[in-house]
C-alpha cells in the first residue's frame, strides 16, 4: 500500500483525495478573503443603520471589531496553515474536538452563509435605485413593501447570475472574483481621497453621542453595541482563503497570509471610508444618513456630485457583486466538505465534482435556490435587512466559536500546538497563541450574546410591533441549533464516513500490486457510506 506522509496539501490527513482544480494563485486567494469582506458592500450596506442608531461616534465600533475578529483571523491563519482544506470551519473542528462539534460547527457555517449571500445580494436595492430610479422596479419606493419586494427581486437575479458562475468552474470564479476586487480596492482609494479632500467636520463630531441612547437601559452605551452590528456584519468571512485551500497553489503557505492580509486591508480601507464619510458629510443633522435610501451613498452623492459620485455607486454594485459570489463559493466547499464526508442528506449528489470543470456543480446550483427562500419567506418584512444581515453574523460568530473554543481548550491540554510531525507548517502563532486564542474566544463570546440579544431596533424595528419578530432571531438560531442537532444525532452519525470516489485509502490502493487488498478496502468503504444513502 502506497502512503503519503508528508503531502503538502493537507488532504491526506483527512483522507482525501484531490478531486478540485487547483488552479488558484496568490492574489486569487486573497481576493477571495477580500471579496467576502467586501468592504464597499458591507460598510456602504449598513451605515445608515449603524449611524442611525449611535450617530457619527457609532464609527468607533470599527476598530473594536477589527481587534477582536484580528484574534480569530490569527487562530485561522494558524490552522489554515496546517489544513487548508474544503470547508475549513467544519474540519479545523474534526481536529480539534468531537464529531458532534464538528458537524454543528459545518452546519452553523452552512446555514449562516447561504443566509447572507442572499443578505448581501439585498444590499442592490440599497445602490442601485441611487444609481437610476428605473431600478425600482416594484412601484416608486414610497408603498410599505416597495423597497423590500424590489430588494427580493434583485437579489434573486444577481444570485442567479453568482450560481450560474460558480456552477461553470472556479476558474472563471475566480477571474471575475479578481477583476471585481481589483476595481473594489482601486475605487476604494480614490474614493477615501476624494472624501479626504472634502472634509469639512472636526474630528470632535466622532465623539459627539448626541441624544442617542436616551431610551437605552445603558444609554449611549446599548446604543453603540446595537450599531455595532454594522461593523460585524463586515469583518468576517476571511477563512474563505482556506476553504478555497484545496484548490489554491502551495496553499499551507498562501492561505495564512491571505487570511491575515484581506482581514487588515479591509480594516485600513474600511475605516478610512467610514470615518472620511463622517468628516465629510454636509450636514451631519439630515435624517437621510440614518435612512435606507441614503446612508453613505447619500454622502458621496452629496459631495462629489452625480456622475462621480454615481461612478463609485457602480464600483459599489460591482463589489457586491463579487461579495455574493465569493460568499456562495464559500457556501459551496462547505457543502461539498460535508457531503463527501456523507454529513449530509443526499450527499453522493452534492459532492459529485463535475469531471470536467472540476467544480461541485450540483452544490453550486442547491446553493442558489437556498438563498432564494430566506428571501421570499421575508418578501414583506420592511426590516428584512437587518433582520437577516443579523442573523448571518450571528450563526457565523457561533460556528467560529465551536472552532476557537476547543482549540482554546487543546491549548491547555497541551495538545496545541500538534508535535513536529514532519509535514509543511505554514505558519505559527508561536508563545502569543495562548494569549490570542482567549481573546478570540472572549470577543466570539461576547459578539454573540450582543447580536442574538432580542432588540427591537434590529428585529423588529417597524411596525407590527409583535413579540415573535422581536424574538425572531432567538428561535431562528434555535431552530436551526435544534434541528441540526436532532438530524445528525438521529441519522446522520450513523452513517457517517469519506465517501468511496473521495477516499484517499481507496486511491491509494489503486496502483497497488494485491488487488484483493484494494478490493477489501473499496467493499468496506462502498459498505460504509451507501447502506444508508437517501
Amino acid at each position: 500500500m502506497s502512503v503519503k506522509h508528508h503531502d503538502t496539501s493537507g488532504l491526506d490527513e483527512f483522507g482525501y483525495t484531490q478531486t478540485l482544480d487547483r488552479s488558484i494563485g496568490k492574489f486569487a486567494s486573497f481576493a477571495a478573503g477580500v471579496s467576502y469582506i467586501s468592504i464597499l458592500t458591507g460598510v456602504f450596506q449598513l451605515f445608515y443603520f449603524g449611524f442611525g442608531t449611535a450617530g457619527p461616534a457609532y464609527a468607533w465600533s470599527w476598530p473594536m471589531v477589527f481587534v477582536g475578529q484580528l484574534m480569530i483571523a490569527l487562530c485561522f491563519a494558524e490552522l489554515a496553515g496546517r489544513y487548508p482544506v474544503a470547508g475549513s470551519v467544519y474540519n479545523w473542528a474534526k481536529r480539534l474536538s468531537s464529531a458532534t462539534s464538528s458537524w454543528m460547527a459545518g452546519w452553523l457555517l452552512l446555514i449562516s452563509s447561504i443566509v447572507t449571500v442572499g443578505a448581501v445580494a439585498l444590499a442592490l436595492q440599497i445602490t442601485l435605485p441611487q444609481i437610476w430610479d428605473g431600478f425600482q422596479i416594484i412601484g416608486d419606493g414610497t408603498g410599505p413593501f416597495d423597497f423590500a419586494v424590489n430588494g427580493v427581486l434583485l437579489a434573486s437575479l444577481l444570485i442567479t447570475f453568482t450560481t450560474l458562475v460558480n456552477a461553470f468552474g472556479v476558474k472563471l470564479t475566480a477571474r471575475i472574483n479578481s477583476a471585481g476586487v481589483f476595481i473594489e480596492l482601486i475605487a476604494a482609494v480614490l474614493l477615501v481621497a476624494a472624501l479626504a479632500f472634502h472634509v469639512v467636520n472636526g474630528p470632535e463630531v466622532l465623539f459627539d453621542v448626541q441624544d442617542y441612547g436616551v431610551d437605552q437601559p445603558l444609554g449611549f452605551f446599548g446604543a453603540f453595541l446595537i450599531a455595532a452590528m454594522a461593523s460585524g456584519y463586515v469583518m468576517y468571512g476571511f477563512d474563505t482563503a482556506s476553504s478555497l485551500g484545496e484548490e489554491t497553489k502551495d496553499p499551507k503557505r498562501t492561505a495564512p497570509k491571505a487570511i491575515i492580509r484581506a482581514v487588515t486591508a479591509s480594516f485600513v480601507l474600511g475605516g478610512a471610508l467610514l470615518f472620511l464619510g463622517i468628516l465629510a458629510a454636509p450636514d451631519l443633522s439630515d435624517p437621510k444618513l440614518g435612512s435606507a435610501d441614503g446612508g453613505l451613498q447619500y454622502i458621496i452623492l452629496s459631495v462629489l456630485g452625480g456622475p462621480f459620485g454615481k461612478a463609485f455607486l457602480i464600483c459599489i454594485v460591482v463589489a457586491i457583486t463579487v461579495c455574493t459570489l465569493a460568499i456562495q463559493a464559500a457556501a459551496i466547499r462547505m457543502m461539498f466538505a460535508m457531503a463527501r464526508d456523507n454529513n449530509l442528506p443526499f450527499s453522493r449528489q452534492l459532492s459529485k465534482v463535475h469531471p470536467v470543470r472540476k467544480t461541485p456543480t450540483i452544490a453550486s446550483i442547491t446553493t442558489g435556490v437556498l438563498a432564494i427562500i430566506p428571501l421570499i419567506v421575508n418578501i414583506s418584512q420592511p426590516a428584512i435587512f437587518t433582520i437577516l444581515s443579523s442573523i448571518g453574523i450571528v450563526l457565523i460568530y457561533m460556528a467560529y466559536l465551536l472552532v476557537t473554543l476547543p482549540m482554546l481548550r487543546n491549548r491547555f491540554l497541551k495538545k496545541w500546538q500538534l508535535p513536529d510531525d514532519g509535514t509543511d507548517v505554514g505558519f505559527s502563532l508561536g508563545k502569543w497563541g495562548g494569549i490570542v486564542n482567549l481573546i478570540a474566544v472572549l470577543w466570539g463570546a461576547a459578539m454573540t450574546l450582543n447580536l442574538i440579544w432580542p432588540r427591537q431596533e434590529i428585529y423588529n424595528s417597524v411596525p407590527p410591533f409583535e413579540w415573535y419578530l422581536q424574538w425572531g432571531g432567538v428561535l431562528f438560531v434555535g431552530f436551526v441549533i435544534v434541528t441540526g442537532l436532532l438530524l445528525y444525532r438521529l441519522r446522520i452519525r450513523h452513517r457517517t464516513g469519506v465517501l468511496a470516489e473521495h477516499s484517499a485509502v481507496l486511491h491509494g490502493f489503486a496502483d497497488a500490486e494485491d488487488e484483493d487488498q484494494a478490493q477489501s478496502v473499496k467493499d468496506e468503504n462502498n459498505t460504509r457510506t451507501v447502506r444508508s444513502a437517501p
